[in-house]
């Protein structure tokens, strides 16, 4: 049985960012991506006059705001409530005091990972209803990496985990 991978992108400021992640997303075979709080959804398609965030997400994402369902939820307490009644495990990235090293981590079944705002993080509040908190550990002087990078490297992973726990 296939266990689904959604992504939640909550806060974050960067339409850049977002665009990155969403082609990231379609790369990696994510069955949805969420956009909570602030953070920029696509544009409508065919829509004939952009923003600058719109062109900015459209440049990155390549049609892939196309190809990988989404939605928007503004409301993230009632997103994670919708979620945890399906059963899916809310799995945020960020480093700190009781995250686990991503590639320790083996999903129980279908997955959200959360991830935040490009300096401040995952709330803290959210943080604290996660069933898990992931981190990447830095090797080097910086102590985090960008958010679309991040995102990348852990939704790569959980999905590499997912298929060998399925097969």
């Amino acid at each position: 049985m296939f266990h689904k991978l959604y992504l939640v992108l909550h806060n974050i400021r960067s339409a850049h960012n977002v665009g990155a992640m969403i082609r990231t997303a379609d790369g990696a075979g994510v069955s949805k991506i969420y956009f909570s709080g602030y953070t920029q959804i696509p544009a409508e398609k065919g829509k004939l006059f952009r923003t600058d965030a719109e062109k900015s997400l459209a440049k990155t994402a390549l049609g892939a705001e196309y190809t990988v369902p989404w939605e928007p939820s503004f409301d993230i307490w009632e997103l994670l409530e919708k979620l945890r009644a399906e059963n899916v495990e809310i799995v945020s990235l960020e480093s700190g005091s009781g995250s686990i090293d991503y590639r320790g981590f083996i999903p129980k079944g279908e997955v959200a990972l959360i991830v935040g705002n490009e300096t401040e993080g995952v709330l803290r509040e959210i943080l604290d209803v996660s069933d898990v908190v992931l981190e990447i550990p830095m090797k080097g002087a910086k102590e985090s990496l960008n958010v679309s990078v991040a995102a990348g490297i852990a939704l790569f992973s959980l999905m590499s985990t997912m298929e060998r726990e399925e097969g």
